[in-house]
Formats: structure tokens, C-alpha cells, sequence
């Protein structure tokens, strides 16, 4: 049985996507804080017939999100993909003028340390498979950086070019890695921002395996 695992999963675009994953066959690990939410997601899939399983951790801090990712590995076998998309906080979002150095040390543990740590773990399962995806999931600072929104134009900028070098480096050995910028809000009902309509999207990208940065709308939508 194939794997994914998202980290960040939460009610939205994470159970969606978990949902996509598990209509395919895939195992589905959710990382995330909270371990009552988690138990929930678990318990939904399960009434869908997905196998699922919750792992509490802490993007920031690295240990506990590798530990996490290797229980996944261990009893639900090999990650073959992985989605990166945890939420960033409010508190990321100062003005550029307002920030100073420390105020870019909760965003760059989340969107870089956090995510080279995931993807450190996981890649050398991929390597032994032949093949697998790793999937960033990013808002619209990721793209265009906005003046009021300092901490993750900073850090998402620095997760992209993370990103971008690993699609570059890993292509030939089968590993797809791909962006999915979402500019404005996840939005239920949304023609492109629906949580189910990014989940096909970004089943799309693991499936299709073609380019590093897609969008899932235009980037002045709100």
C-alpha cells in the first residue's frame, strides 16, 4: 500500500486531501498539534474506508516532526508522498517596518527548518522506492511578497527556493517535487479554492509530475 503523509493536516484542505489519497488506496498519515483533531480526522476517514493514522508534532521542532514521519514510515509503510502545509500564524504577518531580526525566527523555523527536516526524512525511503513527491503548499507571499506581511514573504520565499533546488536535484531519480502557491483564502464552495478542488489539484500534480510552481488561482484573487 502507498503512503502519504500531510503535514499540517487539519480539518480543510488536509482532510481533503487525505480523503483524494485515500480513494486511491493510499495509507494517510496527519501531522499536526492537536491530538483531539487528529483523533477526529481518523475517525472520518476511517467511516470512508481510509486507512489513517494521527501523529502529534511541532514543525518547530524538528525532532518531533522526524520522529513523527518515521512512526508513519514504520506502520504505514514507505512515504511515497509528502505534503508540506502547515498553517502559519498570525503572528508571522508584521508589517516589514515593524519586524525585526527575532520576529523572522518563528517564520523560518516553520516554512524552512520545519520543511527540510520533513523532507530529509522522508527522502530516503523515496530513494530506496525509485519514485515518490513531495508537495509545498503556500500562500500568495510565496509568489509576490507584501509589504504587510513580512514573516512569511521572508520564509516562504526561503521554503520556494528550497523547494526549487530539490525539483531540480531529485527529478532523476524519480522524485517530483512541486509548489502549490494558493493565493487569498481556502474557501469552501470556491470554484478554485474549494479544500476538495485543491485536493484534485494537487492529486493532479503528484499524478502528472510536470513543472515546480503551479497556481491554484489568479494571484490578485482574493
Amino acid at each position: 500500500m502507498s503512503t502519504v503523509v500531510i503535514v499540517g493536516a487539519g480539518p480543510g484542505l488536509g482532510a481533503a486531501v487525505a480523503r483524494r489519497f485515500g480513494r486511491e488506496g493510499f495509507a494517510v498519515g496527519l501531522v499536526a498539534r492537536d491530538r483531539e483533531r487528529l483523533d477526529r480526522l481518523v475517525e472520518e476517514l476511517a467511516g470512508k474506508g481510509v486507512r489513517a493514522r494521527g501523529y502529534v508534532a511541532d514543525v518547530r521542532r524538528p525532532e518531533e516532526l522526524v520522529a513523527a514521519l518515521k512512526r508513519a514510515g514504520e506502520e504505514l509503510g514507505t512515504v511515497e508522498v509528502l505534503q508540506y502545509s502547515p498553517v502559519p500564524h498570525r503572528d508571522f504577518m508584521r508589517p516589514v517596518l515593524e519586524t525585526r531580526h527575532r520576529d523572522l525566527v518563528g517564520p523560518v523555523e516553520f516554512s524552512v527548518y520545519g520543511a527540510v527536516a520533513a523532507v530529509q526524512a522522508v527522502l530516503p525511503g523515496m530513494r530506496r522506492l525509485g519514485h515518490g513527491t513531495i508537495l509545498f503548499v503556500n500562500g500568495g507571499t510565496a509568489a509576490v511578497p507584501h509589504p504587510e506581511r513580512a514573516g512569511t514573504s521572508i520564509a516562504f520565499a526561503a521554503e520556494s527556493a528550497y523547494g526549487h533546488l530539490l525539483h531540480e536535484r531529485l527529478a532523476d531519480e524519480g522524485i517530483h517535487v512541486a509548489q502549490l502557491v494558493i493565493p487569498g483564502a481556502i474557501t469552501p464552495g470556491h470554484a478554485r479554492k474549494d479544500p476538495d478542488v485543491l485536493a484534485e489539484l494537487l492529486w493532479g500534480m503528484h499524478q502528472e509530475r510536470h513543472g515546480f510552481r503551479h497556481f491554484a488561482d489568479d494571484l490578485d484573487s482574493r
